[in-house]
């Protein structure tokens, strides 16, 4: 699928921009909806072990949890859960805030990043193109179904450490130019993550944690689970069978985070209102907010660095959904509306699974 790079887009909010400066009121107006009932339904309808549904519109929360277990030790909405690939967008963030304090351009050629100045050759994957989804690499690494197969049902992720990624992508041949189409890569993002670490010198997990969560002061989110008791248990299709924790081995950079539903409301508001981050996020903020790239049949799917763009009548929605064997997450704001939807669940993803699609539509109005 070929993509178009994008001209500067006409009328996207800039630093002086008045959703940025100014919050809306923390009391909603009267029209908006009874936002309880429409989260209580929501939950209702997505008819999972465990769910949340984290509501945020001019700055007023709304939080409902429920499921169809029996409730766990702790309040579903102080829980861990895990997000999957809607880490990509922490990464994304992390990426542009490394741009913005001149640390990066974007460009660099991941090969010479993660093999110590090899030759990047005529047509390089840089990390523009890794957290854009256009290198040109597979959703997976050559060989990851093979070495997963004994663990596919628990933790395929698990066996296949940093060592191999790595490996795997400085051994990978192109066969389509980077930055012509556009392919959605766990791969390619888990590589990026390698190639920060590379360039700086600093694992992800130190970086995102000290230019992502600390600034924010999202104390609840965390990389990997423990022994606390705080982390959400996942479940298979059936909503019934206990899934292990996920590790992402080496792919943390795609899919390792797991938040609370306040920390992951927290990391919304950032986006919605940039202006009131702490100031050395802020440009990024704004960053990861313009569009980058066009794709698909008239190029009508719209992509940042970190989030999927779609319209609506008043404006932008920005979204991204995520999914481990046994959890998934959806996260998504409208700056138009003042709104910010944080929903997670413990069920693994199943055909005609009504979980994305009734978050979506609860952003969007439908």
């Amino acid at each position: 699928m070929t993509t178009r790079p994008l001209p500067p887009w006409p009328g996207e909010p800039g630093p002086l921009d008045v959703e940025d400066a100014i919050r809306a009121p923390a009391v909603a107006p009267a029209e908006v909806p009874p936002d309880d009932r429409l989260l209580a339904d929501a939950v209702t309808a997505s008819d999972a072990p465990d769910v949340v549904f984290a509501l945020s519109r001019h700055g007023r929360h709304t939080i409902r949890g429920g499921g169809t277990a029996p409730p766990p030790p702790l309040p579903r909405e102080d829980l861990r859960y895990e997000i999957g690939s809607a880490t990509k967008t922490f990464t994304g963030l992390l990426l542009a805030r490394l741009i913005d304090v001149g640390a990066l351009s974007g460009g660099e050629p991941a090969t010479a990043l993660l093999d110590g100045g090899r030759p990047a050759g005529a047509t390089p994957v840089t990390l523009a193109h890794l957290i854009t989804h256009t290198s040109g690499l597979p959703a997976l690494p050559a060989g990851f179904f093979l070495r997963g197969l004994p663990a596919w049902h628990t933790n395929p992720y698990a066996r296949f450490p940093a060592s191999r990624v790595v490996d795997a992508f400085l051994r990978h041949r192109q066969r389509h130019r980077p930055g012509t189409r556009w392919r959605y890569s766990n791969y390619g993002v888990a590589v990026l993550g390698h190639a920060l670490a590379a360039a700086t010198g600093t694992p992800w997990e130190d970086l995102v944690t000290d230019g992502v969560l600390r600034p924010l002061g999202l104390d609840g989110t965390t990389l990997r689970a423990d022994d606390s008791g705080l982390d959400a248990v996942g479940h298979g299709r059936d909503g019934e069978t206990p899934v292990p924790p996920f590790d992402a081995g080496g792919f943390q950079a795609a899919g390792a985070v797991r938040a609370t539903p306040y920390d992951l409301l927290a990391f919304l508001e950032a986006h919605l209102y940039p202006g009131e981050a702490p100031p050395e996020l802020a440009p990024a903020l704004r960053a990861v907010r313009r569009p980058v790239l066009r794709r698909g049949l008239t190029h009508r799917h719209v992509h940042t660095v970190a989030w999927f763009r779609h319209p609506t009548d008043g404006g932008p929605l920005y979204f991204h959904s995520g999914a481990t064997l046994g959890q998934q997450a959806f996260l998504g704001f409208r700056p138009d509306t003042g709104t910010a939807l944080a929903a997670v669940c413990t069920r693994r993803f199943r055909a005609h699974d009504p979980f994305v699609a009734t978050a979506y539509a609860l952003l969007a109005g439908e």
